[in-house]
């Protein structure tokens, strides 16, 4: 796919996706929805990237559905043409084949790095991410409620598990504007950094996943977190026990246990 809405890059192992209307605060088009999936394909299916960031041009993350689109949306009219579009992976759980609920089926790690304004379907994007860093100049805020809409996209689903009932209740019903440093203490991004350094801590954080820790593993992992919010305890440990035997027979386990024996850097093929 031709990119117009995004920018798409890939070194050392990261790829880079970033939401590309600067003039509009990156507000989310369905081109761009189009582009950031076939991109998150692209970064799926390269063997040479281990960890993928998103994030935004300019000063904003994404500030939510374009306006401009919104305003076509009347009477009866609805966005459900979207729902009929193929899933990301036929093969994944049910609910990670909605529109916006494929980032778990992504097989590898989605940081959302959250360098400016996060709002409405902006701020439901970056919950479907496995990290969420904020820049320090970096706001939140839910829209909905402001809108006259409702909790979009299985935010009401996906917010509790994140802040807490309390938090998600506040956040949802006000739709007021949080700064880094409140959503940090409730939860909803694992790290602020200050503006001027957010990006190089970003990526130097991706580089490390992409380099020290075995693909495989991460791959694994971010499985069986997503799918462990549908489970028992028992069943998450009767499932991690049944992937227990490939991982002692996988490459990434013998090179796990040379590296450090041999008091080596790791050289992981995510086999």
């Amino acid at each position: 796919m031709d990119y117009s809405e995004i920018l798409y890059a890939s070194e050392g192992g990261i790829a880079t996706i970033t939401l590309n209307r600067p003039d509009r605060l990156n507000a989310w088009t369905g081109r761009m929805h189009q582009e950031v999936k076939a991109a998150m394909r692209a970064a799926a299916e390269d063997e040479a990237v281990r960890v993928i960031v998103l994030t935004g041009a300019g000063r904003g993350f994404c500030a939510g559905a374009d306006m401009q689109n919104l305003q076509t949306i009347q009477g009866g009219e609805t966005r459900a043409a979207t729902q009929a579009e193929a899933p990301f992976d036929p093969a994944s759980a049910a609910d990670f084949q909605k529109t916006y609920s494929y980032f778990p089926a992504v097989p590898k790690p989605i940081i959302a790095a959250i360098n400016g304004p996060c709002a409405g379907l902006g701020l439901v994007i970056s919950l479907y991410a496995d990290l969420r860093f904020a820049s320090d100049a970096a706001v939140f805020s839910t829209a909905f409620s402001r809108r006259g809409l409702i909790a979009e996209h299985g935010s009401s689903w996906l917010l509790p598990r994140l802040v807490g009932f309390a938090n998600a209740a506040d956040l949802l019903y006000s739709a007021r504007r949080v700064s880094p440093a409140e959503a940090l203490a409730m939860g909803l991004v694992n790290r602020v950094i200050p503006h001027e350094q957010f990006m190089a801590e970003v990526m130097a954080y991706a580089g490390m996943l992409a380099r020290e820790v075995s693909p495989r593993s991460l791959r694994e992992m971010k499985r069986e977190i997503w799918n462990g919010l549908f489970q028992t305890l028992g069943e998450a440990i009767d499932s991690a026990n049944a992937d227990m035997a490939g991982s002692f027979v996988s490459e990434d386990f013998k090179e796990g246990v040379a590296h450090y024996v041999e008091k080596r850097a790791p050289a992981f093929t995510g086999r």
